[in-house]
């Protein structure tokens, strides 16, 4: 790496820039006018040449970063076959070698079209932006992507990665559905980094994004493959069912890469990483739960909005225990397999009853994970009593043992220490209060000992798969299998 830094890696960056600053006035001409506009057909001359340029342009930058040769296994559909290609594993920003081949379009960030030089070349191959500051943007794009799929080959083909996140290609995460909800036939491709010494992998723990451009470009021979998979054209079922369709083309492609696949999701593993007063132990069932509630189609950010409600009605109940029927019907989703099992989490007794107040607490963990002190406060309003909004030790214990997910925790010595004073009962402002003077309170009074519950975020005691979680590794997750329906197991 040493030699390299001091010989090639300068070469190779002033060459691969010069390609980029070549590229820019070209694409500038081609992108200008409506982006909405549909592309005329046939291309014009001096458009196929513009593109002929741009790929031998972008060929030619890849090369001097060490990718001398690009493996291409399959044919490429055409747009008229396949108007949707679907890319995975997602690892790196490497992974743009097959959009510069091919120039398709792709989905990206609205942001990104504001990049200098950067930016224009990604105007020039027509993507689909996403706006985050848009609360309407995620149907508008994925109407952008039917409208595109249903055009007859208009388009050029959109390139998608359903992961929709940077992976360690060790197993293929849950596919997002915006690729297969316009039901039309797609063409999976998958991509291979067969180095011996991994610099392409880029996750938001591990390398960041400069030092794997510098240690990439320090490696003399770089190999990359892409492989294009037959078209999947869906089936009556999966044109219904997203979902279903997703997972399907997932299952062929982790076939085509031989690894494994696991339901969890990036937001699973935020979920068990937030930073907080509470840390999630590596035996929560809450990552199960979440799940689940992707499973049933409830949408986060629209069950965070409706915990006030949630919250109100559960209490309103008080501890009264409520029916899978009623759990149903506060969830506003029909009573199913999927919502049977999530039932079963908090139905510890098998008495085919539970307790509303903690499906809202662990619902709470799952929206806003890294607000711990919100989800107490929003069970406090539900356990607390009417007159001061204070719990005792038993309450205080359903809390959290629910906001962790776990079956067993002892909080006698956390009560104790709260109530200083010995009244039998703690409001929300002493557990506040508590909290912010001893942040790390958990640690200390809930698992001192850091044995049963260890955290995900520390290093456990045996090499698992991923890296930092036995309930992220494919070989340990429930995909495939029914899941285990009761919280103790």
């Amino acid at each position: 790496v040493a030699l390299m830094t001091l010989t090639l890696f300068p070469v190779r960056l002033l060459v691969a820039a010069a390609m980029m600053l070549l590229a820019w006035p070209l694409a500038l001409v081609a992108s200008l006018g409506s982006a909405e506009k549909e592309p005329e057909q046939p291309l014009a001359l001096w458009r196929k040449v513009v593109d002929f340029l741009l790929k031998a342009l972008m060929r030619t930058m890849w090369f001097a970063g060490g990718f001398h040769r690009v493996a291409v296994k399959g044919r490429q559909a055409l747009p008229t076959e396949a108007a949707i290609l679907t890319l995975a594993p997602h690892s790196s920003y490497f992974d743009a070698i097959p959009v510069t081949m091919t120039m398709s379009s792709i989905v990206m960030k609205a942001e990104s079209r504001d990049i200098p030089i950067w930016g224009t070349l990604i105007r020039y191959i027509r993507p689909v932006f996403v706006s985050r500051s848009d609360q309407d943007s995620r149907r508008k794009t994925v109407e952008e992507i039917k409208r595109r799929a249903q055009s007859n080959g208009k388009w050029p083909q959109i390139m998608i990665f359903p992961e929709g996140t940077c992976t360690n290609r060790t197993c293929l995460i849950t596919f997002k559905p915006g690729a297969f909800i316009p039901g039309a036939p797609v063409q999976p491709v998958v991509l291979r980094y067969p180095n011996k010494l991994d610099t392409i992998t880029w996750t938001w723990q591990g390398p960041g994004a400069l030092e794997i451009l510098w240690l990439t470009l320090c490696q003399f021979h770089n190999h990359v493959e892409i492989e294009f998979l037959p078209v999947y054209s869906p089936s009556e079922e999966e044109k219904r069912n997203p979902a279903l369709y997703a997972s399907n083309v997932r299952r062929v492609m982790a076939e085509a890469l031989g690894v494994s696949v696991t339901d969890y999701t990036f937001e699973d593993c935020q979920l068990a990483l937030a930073e907080g007063q509470l840390r999630l132990p590596a035996d929560t069932c809450l990552l199960e739960f979440a799940r689940l509630v992707r499973g049933l189609g409830l949408k986060p950010e629209k069950l965070e909005k409706d915990l006030d409600r949630y919250s109100e009605r559960a209490r309103m109940k008080g501890g009264e225990k409520i029916s899978i029927a009623e759990f149903a019907a506060s969830l506003e989703v029909p009573v199913s397999d999927l919502l049977e099992d999530m039932f079963s989490l908090f139905d510890e007794s098998g008495s085919g009853e539970v307790d509303l107040r903690e499906c809202v607490v662990a619902l709470s963990v799952v929206c806003r994970p890294a607000r711990t002190l919100d989800t107490i406060q929003l069970a406090f309003k539900m356990y607390g009593a009417q007159e001061d909004g204070s719990v005792g030790e038993g309450d205080l214990s359903c809390i959290l043992k629910t906001a962790l997910g776990v079956a067993e925790l002892t909080v006698t010595d956390l009560f104790r220490a709260i109530d200083q004073e010995e009244k039998g009962k703690i409001t929300f402002a002493d557990f506040h209060r508590f909290a912010e003077m001893y942040p790390d309170f958990a640690e200390e009074y809930l698992y001192p000992d850091q044995t049963h519950f260890e955290s995900c975020a520390e290093t456990p005691p045996a090499p698992i798969p991923n890296g930092f979680c036995a309930d992220f590794s494919p070989e340990n997750s429930d995909a495939g299998r029914k899941p285990v329906r009761k919280k103790l197991d």
